[in-house]
Formats: structure tokens, sequence, C-alpha cells
């Protein structure tokens, strides 16, 4: 008898639906224009209408003709013609002077950006830039001077159209990256920002349309979409974020495509919340009391011009009357706001403008102001405390913060004690180091009604992962309704240990099933163990490393996974291939050395280490992780030299300290030594190492009542540290 053979497992299907099918949906903006003109007219001479398209004669012959010569840093470029056709010649590949055609514009109001075709299906977009407005040639990085073979220069992966333009400047781009031959396919349903970019896939609707002309019914092929649905449509594009799938959908949430960048330990944010980088406006309009007021940017912004639907503060005070406003679905009725009585500002006055005070601008690129949707309150004493900006000092430039403290403080008085200044100190001092207990962000936590600061506040409370409550707290929200907080919450997992590492496995386990894409990745990532690989969440986190691995920090990224999964030498060649591809990146070669260094290949960590710091001489953390592997390599004087340069440039690095102490103690330098220790423990009165650390040097040199003091502190901070208990006994308690 014939034995069956067994049922072949069915085939997966893609993540991501073939294109051809995908881009066969899609009617082109073209298609909309008949019925509905008015607002086609509209968007056409916006920056949406125009966010990229073919070399116009009309638009462009000003920037090529005549010929226009400028200098930018220490280089020298021309925009002219060659054959009648728009071309620079400038510094580019292969560090030579070329003149290249000009293949196509992105941008329009400010500024306009111009493409060059590179190879391997890559194009780049010139730093070298035109303001149609000042008639004016400029360089994006102004005085920077970049060179060839940097990351960021035009002909660099940082300015590559491909990775950094396309997807938000195209109609539902495919960028098809393939790592194996490093070469793009990129691919399109339209070029620039057309209707379908927001209002999704529209060919079932102008077909219906076509079949029903005089219909009155309404078209079944459309779907409608929710504010919040419209709202994650303008974050595809307006918000700093790591991409999932490469392929966002209009009517999709946010989290199913993307994980958001928010208020963290980095500096890309200002501790209140106000943008520093470049962030765009989605993230820190989620931050924002007019976002937890039920306002979208719809409601403020004429989607179709993509312009403000009022100026000056009539757009605010529709609903700031103290009356229902105008905005659908608000849970807040408004305060009534009197700009001038508000302001202490004349009503002609650039004072007496909500957004001037509330919305203060950053220019980037040189040419591009931008408001910051944080909604945040001017506050001169965090300027004094710690260097946060103020909209009072951006207006009044030949004032200092103690001349706009005083102003603010006889104006509105302890009004100006407000939430979220002692939010904002306590985002500073968790940053820096300097909360001796994780009480206060913990407190701010439970209280936090805005799920965006939810999530950063969880961010910030990594450093205390082996408190008890902290872990508890993180198993709580890794449950929470908000992605956002849930997506942080589970990253936190992943350093959890002791008595909770078991809940937290399970938590992360049953989250590799949640709803929303951003928090299986993260599960994924978090858990650090073989999945099936048929999982949904293991194909979508492969898919996304596979997605940014055209970058070096995508490099690096694959490189974590697969270490985290036990392939050191796959390991070692993502990080060697994101060195290569970014070698001016001191942070790019840290994180090298710590590869490198727990293989234990000290030299390579040595060389590494000693480049980082060349490349960016003022990191204190380079500096330190040099010190760490030039005492691995047996030089302790040298160590020392390094930890003391660590603490010059950070006298708040408490590691630093501490090491420098260990050796300066191995070294017999005793009371240099316990005087590091003592720096380390003001530095980082969390760590019982420190403590405990000091109490053995008093121990050895016979100062049994110093000992005694810092073995109780170790042990105040840790009850359970035996060694500590032990130096108890030994010194007679």
């Amino acid at each position: 008898m014939a034995v069956p053979s067994p049922t072949p497992a069915p085939a997966l299907l893609p993540l991501l639906e073939p294109e051809a099918q995908v881009f066969a949906r899609y009617a082109g903006s073209q298609s909309c224009r008949e019925c509905h003109a008015a607002q086609f007219e509209s968007w056409a001479k916006s920056n949406h209408g125009n966010a990229e398209r073919a070399v116009n004669a009309a638009m462009d012959s000003a920037a090529f003709s005549p010929e226009h010569n400028f200098h930018h840093g220490t280089q020298d470029s021309v925009a002219t013609q060659v054959d009648g056709k728009p071309a620079l010649k400038t510094l580019g590949f292969d560090g030579k002077i070329e003149t290249y055609p000009i293949a196509r514009v992105i941008g329009h109001d400010p500024l306009r950006q111009f493409l060059v075709e590179g190879s391997d299906g890559r194009m780049q977009t010139l730093e070298v830039s035109y303001d149609p407005k000042r008639n004016e040639w400029f360089d994006v990085y102004g005085d920077e001077d970049r060179r060839p073979g940097e990351w960021g220069h035009w002909t660099g992966r940082g300015m590559g159209w491909n990775a950094m333009c396309a997807n938000c400047h195209n109609t539902r781009l495919r960028k098809n990256y393939d790592e194996a031959t490093d070469t793009y396919r990129t691919t399109m349903a339209e070029m620039s920002v057309g209707c379908e970019s927001c209002h999704g896939p529209m060919k079932a609707h102008t077909e219906w349309r076509k079949q029903y002309p005089n219909s009155k019914e309404t078209d079944p092929t459309v779907r409608k979409f929710t504010r919040d649905q419209t709202f994650d449509t303008c974050g595809s594009c307006h918000a700093r974020r790591r991409e999932l799938t490469g392929d966002f959908v209009p009517g999709d949430s946010f989290g199913q495509h993307f994980q958001l960048t928010t208020v963290d330990e980095s500096d890309l944010y200002f501790p209140d919340g106000q943008i520093r980088d470049e962030l765009y406006e989605y993230g820190s309009f989620h931050g924002s009391k007019m976002h937890t007021a039920g306002v979208r940017c719809a409601d403020c912004h004429a989607p179709h011009a993509a312009k403000p639907r009022l100026l000056g503060n009539a757009l605010c005070l529709r609903c700031h009357t103290g009356a229902p406003g105008q905005i659908p679905e608000s849970t807040v009725i408004a305060p009534v706001i009197d700009p001038v009585a508000h302001s202490f500002h004349k009503a002609d006055s650039t004072g007496a403008q909500c957004v001037n005070c509330h919305m203060p601008v950053t220019t980037y690129m040189q040419r591009h102001p931008r408001h910051d949707h944080g909604f945040t309150i001017p506050d001169p004493l965090l300027t004094k405390q710690l260097g946060i900006p103020n909209a009072c000092n951006k207006c009044h430039t030949d004032k200092d913060a103690d001349w706009s403290l005083a102003a603010t403080e006889k104006w509105w008085g302890e009004k100006m004690k407000r939430p979220s200044r002692e939010r904002a100190q306590t985002v500073a001092a968790a940053r820096a180091g300097t909360l001796p207990s994780a009480v206060p962000l913990l407190t701010l936590l439970h209280n936090e009604p805005n799920a965006y600061w939810k999530a950063s506040l969880i961010r910030l409370l990594g450093a205390w992962s082996a408190d008890a409550e902290v872990s508890r707290a993180f198993l709580e929200y890794a449950q929470h309704a908000n992605p956002l907080v849930r997506t942080a919450a589970v990253q936190a997992l992943e350093s959890v240990g002791g008595a909770e590492a078991d809940a937290a496995r399970q938590i992360l386990m049953r989250r590799l099933e949640d709803p929303e894409r951003v928090v299986r990745v993260a599960a994924a990532s978090a858990l650090h163990a073989p999945l099936d690989p048929a999982s949904r969440a293991l194909r979508e986190v492969l898919h996304a490393l596979d997605l940014a691995a055209d970058q070096p920090t995508g490099q690096l990224q694959k490189g974590v996974w697969v270490l985290s999964h036990g392939e050191q030498a796959g390991a070692v060649a993502h990080f060697e291939k994101a060195v290569s591809w970014d070698p001016n990146s001191g942070g790019i070669r840290n994180e090298y050395a710590r590869l490198l260094a727990s293989l234990g290949r000290t030299l390579d960590t040595l060389t590494q280490m000693r480049e980082a710091v060349r490349l960016e001489p003022k990191q204190a953390e380079f500096r330190y992780n040099l010190a760490l592997a030039t005492n691995e390599s047996g030089d302790m004087r040298g160590a020392v030299r390094e930890f003391e340069e660590a603490v010059k440039l950070d006298p708040r690095h408490a590691r630093a300290w501490y090491n420098l102490g260990l050796a300066r103690s191995a070294l017999g330098e005793s009371d240099a030594a316990i005087d590091a220790l003592r720096k380390a423990e003001s530095a980082d009165p969390r760590d019982a190492r420190i403590p405990y650390a000091r109490a053995t040097i008093h121990a050895r040199l016979g100062q049994k009542a110093e000992a005694r003091e810092a073995a109780q502190r170790a042990l105040a901070i840790q009850p359970g540290y035996q060694d500590a208990r032990q130096l108890m006994q030994m010194l007679g308690q």
C-alpha cells in the first residue's frame, strides 16, 4: 500500500501585495479634475501638488538662465544649461567637479531642490538649492562644507532620494531596495503628493462615477475616514519615525506602518517638548493640549491648499471664545482668550500673535521656517535653569532670560508654576542622570493624561528597570489602550529581570499578537528568543529590518538583531558595512567597538574607539569607552588619562568617575580613588556598587568609620547587597 505524501505546508503570503495590483487601483490626480475642479486647482498650486515634478521651463528657467555662479563653504557651483536643459556644475562623485543634468525638482516654496541620477537605480538630492522668492542659490547645510565620501554629502546615502525623500514626495511609493546587490528599483503610483496620497486609491470611484454620472446615491466604493484616520494620514509624512512597511495606505493607523519618535533621553526634543532637530509636526502635536482636546490638522489647515484656513489670530479665536468652538469631537471648551490682555502686547504687534508665543519658529534647511506644533508655553525660568529656548527671547533678542522671567512673573505670577514646567524639569534631570530615584518620573507617568508623554516618560524610566515598582509599571502599561504607550512599555520590558522576568516574557509573548504592528515588532525585538519562522511578528520585524538595510543605521539594527540570535559573524559583517557606508560617524564606530569588545578583540576595539574619539572629540561616552578598551589592553595609566578626559567633558558621567576610582585604587593612589568615587556617588546616587567600592578602600586603609558609612550607604540603596553586608560583618557592626 502506497504511503500518501505529506501535505505541503501552505506558502506564506507576502507581507506586501504586488505593486502591479496595487497601482492598478489608482486613477491619478488628473482624473479628479472634472468633478472636483475647485479642489483640484487649489491642490495643483500647493506644496503638495508640487512636491516632486519634472523640470518645467516656466517654473525653473529663472534658476538656470542666465547662468548663476555662487560660492558655498569652500566650494563654487554653477547653475547653467546644457543643450537648453538645466544642469548644475559642482563637486560630486569621486570628488570631481562635473556638470550634472537635472532630472527632477522636489519642493516648491520656500525652496526647491534638484535630483541627479546616480548609479544602480539611485537618485541623489543636490545640497545646493534654489530660493524662488529671492532668485538665489544657497547650500541647505549653510557653511558645513560637506565633502564627497561623507554620508551627508549630496552624493552620499544621507541625500539618497530613494531612501530619504521619495516616500513623502510621491504617491504610494515602493522603494524596492535589494540588499544583495545594493540597488534600487523604486516605483510609484504617481509622481508628487497626489489626491490619492490622502484619499487612497480612487480608480473604482472614477469608474463608478462614469457608470452612474447622474446618480445622487453615495458611491459605495468610497471609504469615509474618521478624523483620527485623516490625522494619521498626515502623520505618515509629517513625522519623524521609523518605517515598518514602506507601504502606508490612507485609512490605516499610524502604528501599522511606523514607530513615532518622541521626547526621550536624546536631544532631538528639548525637555519641555519643543522641537530641536528636524521633527516635523505630527509628534509634537501629539504631545500638545490641542491634540488632547480633540483638535486635528484639518481643523486649522485647508487640506487642498495646505495652508491655514484663516490668517493670524482669527484662526485661534474660532474656538477660544469660551463657547463651543468649530472643532468637531472636541471634548474641551477652549478658554476665552483676548490676545491683547493675554499677551500684554499691543494689538498690532508681533507679540500679540498667538502663534509667535505658542508655536515658535525654527528655520531648517536655511530657508524653511517651521512652527512648533507642541503649543508649549514660554517659560524663561526653564531657559535659565536648563537652556530651553523661550519665545520671549526668540523675539526680544536684545534682552536676556532674566528680563523675560521678570516680565512673565509680573504678568502671570504663580500661574507660571504649571505641571508642564515640573515635567520639563523632571525630564531634564532624568536625561542628566541627576534624579535620585524613579519616584518623580513614576508620579508624572501615572498622572499624565497625554499618551505621547506617557510613552516618553516610560522610555526615560528605562534607567530604573531594576526597580521593582518601575518593572511593575512597565508590565501595566504594556497593556495600555494606546499603542504609543504599549510600544514604549514593551520595549522597556526587554531589560526587566529578577522576579518580574517571567511576567515580562508572558506579556511580550501576548503582544506578538497585538492589533498594531508597531507593538508586535517591538515585542519580537524585545524577546531575544527564537520565534516560529511562519509567525506574523517575526516576518514583520525582519521586513522592517530589510526595509532600512540601505542605511548605516539599518545595518546596525540588523547587526544587533543577528547578534541577539547568536550570529556573531553576521553581526560583525553588518557593523563593518555600517562603518564603510558612514566612515565619519563616531557613533557608528563606537557601536562597532562595543561589539568587538564583547568578542574579545581588544586591539580592534582600540582602533575603532580611537577613531571615534578623533572624529567626535567632545563625546564623553566615547572617551569613556576608549578608556575601558585601553585598560583592557593592559595600559592602566593610559586608561586613567582617558577616564580623566571623559569626566572633564561630562562631570556627571558616573561610570567614568567610578572606573577612574577603581583604576586609581589599583595604581595605589587611594586618596585620589576615594575622591573619584565620591564624585561618582554624587553623579549617580542609585548605584550601590560605588559606595561599596569606596568602603573597600577605606577598609584597606584601616578607616573603619568611613568604611562602615560607605557600606551602609550601599545597603540603603540595595538592601540585598551581600558583599556590602559581609564587609559590615568584617568591620564589626
